[in-house]
């Protein structure tokens, strides 16, 4: 696998966990502060969306750029 195919592959998986983070705090019902100021869930189901989105979309183009990396094979001398 070529270095930008991993780069991608690598981004996605950090956009599915932090989208199954944002999924585990609305189905446990979490809530959170951020500087003293309630976050709704609604914030996180916003984020799920956006990021499995993100993942899905990277994934695929990590694995367009590993198929499109075809290795030729090296030229015949002219005889």
């Amino acid at each position: 696998m070529n270095s930008p195919a991993l780069g991608l592959r690598v981004a996605s998986v950090i956009f599915g966990l932090l989208g199954l983070g944002h999924l585990i705090r609305i189905i446990g019902c979490v809530n959170m502060q951020v500087c003293g100021c309630y976050v709704g869930r609604r914030w996180s189901v916003i984020a799920v969306i956006v990021l499995a989105a993100l993942c899905v979309w990277l994934w695929m183009l990590a694995s367009k750029a590993a198929k499109s990396k075809v290795e030729t094979p090296p030229a015949k001398p002219a005889a």
